[in-house]
């Protein structure tokens, strides 16, 4: 893993735009006053690939009885129904 930038306070306030540029491409930067470090800026997720599509990587499948769920035991009970109510 590379090192993380590492920048005084006047050099991270006069390249601050340089910076979130750095920190929203995976790169995490120090923020140092006189000498010690003193903050990190690092991204808030990783970075995603995107395609123009989405950035879903395999199609996604739905299955011809993706909503039966009739035959869940527990469906009647967690939604206040009957047992007759849950198979219609």
């Amino acid at each position: 893993m590379e090192a993380a930038r590492q920048y005084n306070v006047h050099d991270a306030k006069t390249h601050f735009s340089k910076i979130l540029e750095a920190v929203a491409t995976g790169q995490e930067v120090i923020i140092s006053k006189a000498g010690e470090p003193v903050a990190k800026v690092i991204p808030l997720r990783g970075k995603v690939r995107r395609t123009a599509r989405g950035s879903l990587t395999e199609p996604v499948v739905i299955h011809d009885d993706f909503d039966d769920i009739s035959d869940d035991p527990g469906f009647a009970e967690a939604f206040g129904l009957d047992e007759e109510d849950a198979s219609e």
